[in-house]
């Protein structure tokens, strides 16, 4: 095990940096500590080789002293089953090339002690410096809890302090005794929690001939493990050997050492612990769970909790959302009315703002989503949701912790997509993954909405019932069922045959900490700027190149035959040539060229070259489908019809309608179920590591879409 290396210098610095390795189990309050201690001085990443987040911040501990803390996935040993626990094994273990840590802040939950110090008793033994800090004090009390943290320090041989991140309490008492374990004032413990070396005295000593600085109990887990290290080939094979001639078994091992270290805890938590009698008081969590878990109550509470947050995204995000469109559009008419007409003009605006404003616009939705599921974690509901849906989710594939994923989905899928990371199954995950875009995202509400208005009659049923809402209601719906039934069918097509246990803690219901929820929002806003928000800029300027230049014959033959009909028009009819220009570009540019291209295939839907190509442009974003409109019918200038009666009138070249009730609810459909989003598709490749997802995702999707939408166009015509 790799000892203290940079503490041995550190009296000799004035000013220092070291690096804390902050673990724990999960809900044991140590994000809350990661929030309190660096605030907004972190940075969010990825660990190399797996999507696990990577969270680092910088904390000053004393006026000599400033830190690195990186946050390590939670984790409730130190024998790892998901991907982001062995993140953190490697790390402890010194198998990790890029995070070495001096010192390991070790959070442990005071009102579920017993089962915190398997995982503390486990870290000890590595010999690392460290340094406990004990959470939930507070509900510890309300349980009737008491702990003797002198004596509890004196068992585990580290030092211990409570601590209240929620409210900045023990902060200081817990940076001093950092800054003290820093400067070698307090060293690693010099006993075991268990004597480790009985687990297997003569196979441990053969591995610390090979690695003389490993700990006793480290050593054991280069015997379990080693093949998970990255050890040298002669290395592997010398354990390998060890193994072999000492008969050494994993399994027995394990489950030996962890009765052990059960038995010395129950005498830890005699001595030091005083627990009331679980019998004499009933919890208000438990009293709250007969509600809320009901078999019955709990399913309508549920419904109405993910009601609230469906329609809170629209309610509260609808503003910013349409003041950022706003502020855009005052700044394209500006620039366009004052710069001079030219390639780069008509780039800075139709281009990099055009392509801006499609990123930023979706920055509140993210926002107030991932505000709002924060305070649902932190009120520890939901975790509630998740064990009320896994019964219908494993039907289809899926577990209860997909559910959250495929709401988020409403709002947007590339948040949506990037939340599936705390699935542990990767086949759940998967099948998360895949199936979430069908969920009806905020950019279809537009679309929905235009061609809803355009063929649904604006009738009430009732007094109250609007037969267009209905619709809207029926097209979410469908997009959920479809989800089920999708991920019915590829639980059967993807092979990944790992076994899924659900198993889930309920925490405590506590009261949200803001500070957290504001440090999330701020936190997944940059995910999506840094990683979606440019690759959605770059598919912009491609979508306005090829929507601004086509064949150099054919647009200049465009402009000549123009420019002369021009020069014998009168002033009035210039305007309308002007307008009518733009969509005779558009028609003849290469994305122009793409509708008419794939008019053949479309035709079957009920659809023109017209919406090809907003089919085309849609790949940006599918808001575009109503700027794409806009241009093709030429309404983007003052006009006296408007974008919806343009579409009304809107006819083909045999002179019947374009947009008829079959028309509009095939292209809804298609709409609907199709995989018309680079940017989802970016994130899909991102989580999964491999091209290989999505484009499985983006054949079924378009092929899916394509089916349903023939059917719906040929029974409604």
């Amino acid at each position: 095990m790799p000892k203290l290396t940079f503490a041995a210098l550190i009296n000799y610095l004035p000013v220092s940096n070291t690096h804390i390795a902050l673990v724990g189990n999960p809900n044991s309050g140590k994000t809350s500590l990661f929030n309190a201690l660096t605030g907004l001085n972190q940075k969010v990443g990825n660990f190399p080789g797996v999507t696990v987040d990577k969270k680092t911040g910088n904390c000053q501990i004393d006026e000599k002293l400033s830190s690195v803390i990186i946050d390590l996935p939670g984790t409730y040993s130190l024998y790892p089953r998901r991907a982001d626990e062995w993140v953190a094994y490697k790390v402890m273990m010194g198998a990790d090339k890029d995070v070495h840590p001096e010192i390991i802040l070790l959070v442990a939950d005071a009102s579920n002690l017993k089962r915190n110090l398997l995982f503390c008793s486990q870290v000890i033994d590595l010999k690392y410096p460290v340094v406990i800090a004990l959470t939930m004090m507070d509900i510890a009390r309300n349980k009737g809890i008491e702990i003797d943290i002198a004596g509890l320090e004196r068992e585990l041989g580290v030092p211990v302090v409570a601590v209240n991140p929620r409210k900045n309490k023990g902060l200081p008492q817990l940076k001093k005794v950092l800054a003290q374990t820093a400067r070698q004032q307090y060293t690693t413990s010099i006993r075991d929690f268990i004597p480790n070396k009985e687990l297997a005295p003569k196979a441990i000593d053969d591995v610390k001939a090979l690695y003389p600085r490993l700990s006793d109990y480290a050593a054991v887990h280069y015997l379990i493990n080693h093949e998970n290290f990255p050890l040298t080939a002669d290395k592997q094979q010398a354990i390998e050997h060890i193994e072999v001639k000492n008969t050494f078994n994993p399994t027995k091992t394990q489950a030996e050492e962890i009765m052990q270290r059960y038995t010395r805890i129950r005498q830890v938590m005699k001595q030091n612990v005083v627990e009331p009698d679980p019998l004499q008081r009933k919890l208000f969590t438990e009293s709250l769970d007969n509600i809320l878990l009901h078999r019955v109550w709990g399913y309508l509470i549920l419904l109405v909790v993910l009601f609230l947050l469906f329609q809170s995204i629209f309610w509260l995000a609808q503003y910013p959302m349409n003041g950022i469109d706003w502020s855009f559009s005052l700044i394209r008419g500006w620039l366009g009315n004052s710069l001079p007409v030219a390639w780069w003009s008509n780039l800075l605006v139709n281009g990099l703002l055009a392509g801006l404003n499609g990123i930023l616009v979706f920055v509140p939705q993210i926002m107030i989503l991932f505000g709002l599921i924060t305070l649902l974690e932190d009120s520890g509901y939901m975790a509630r949701i998740s064990f009320l849906s896994d019964k219908l989710m494993r039907k289809v594939g899926l577990n209860g912790k997909s559910v959250m994923p495929m709401i988020s989905g409403f709002a947007c899928a590339v948040p949506a997509i990037m939340s599936t990371r705390n699935i542990e199954n990767k086949k759940e995950r998967l099948l998360t993954i895949l199936v979430t875009p069908l969920m009806s995202c905020s950019a279809r509400l537009p679309v929905f909405t235009i061609l809803i208005a355009l063929v649904v009659p604006g009738k009430y049923y009732l007094g109250f019932l609007s037969l267009q809402g209905l619709v809207m209601m029926g097209l979410y719906l469908l997009g959920v069922v479809m989800a089920l039934v999708v991920s019915t069918v590829l639980k059967y097509v993807v092979k990944l045959k790992e076994k899924s246990f659900f198993i889930l803690e309920l925490p405590d219901y506590r009261s949200p900490r803001w500070k957290n929820v504001g440090i999330t929002m701020v936190q997944k806003a940059k995910i999506f700027l840094y990683d979606a928000g440019r690759i959605i800029m770059l598919i912009s300027l491609l979508l306005w190149f090829l929507s601004s230049y086509g064949p150099p014959g054919r647009m200049a033959a465009v402009d000549n035959k123009y420019e002369l009909a021009k020069q014998q028009a009168s002033p009035e009819k210039k305007a309308e040539l002007d307008k009518e220009l733009k969509s005779v570009h558009l028609q003849n540019s290469f994305a122009g060229i793409l509708g008419k291209g794939i008019e053949p295939v479309i035709k079957p839907l009920g659809y023109d070259w017209k919406i090809g190509i907003a089919l085309i442009t849609s790949f940006a974003a599918r808001e575009v489908f109503v700027g794409t409109m806009s241009t093709l019918y030429s309404v983007e200038e003052d006009d006296n019809s408007t974008l919806q009666q343009k579409m009304n009138s809107a006819t083909r070249e045999d002179g019947t309608k374009v947009y008829t009730l079959a028309t509009a609810v095939s292209l809804m459909i298609f709409y609907l179920l199709a995989m018309q989003c680079m940017s989802t598709l970016a994130v899909v490749k991102r989580e999964t590591r491999t091209w290989k997802w999505p484009a499985v995702q983006l054949a079924y999707m378009t092929g899916l879409a394509y089916i349903m939408s023939f059917i719906a166009y040929h029974l409604l015509r």
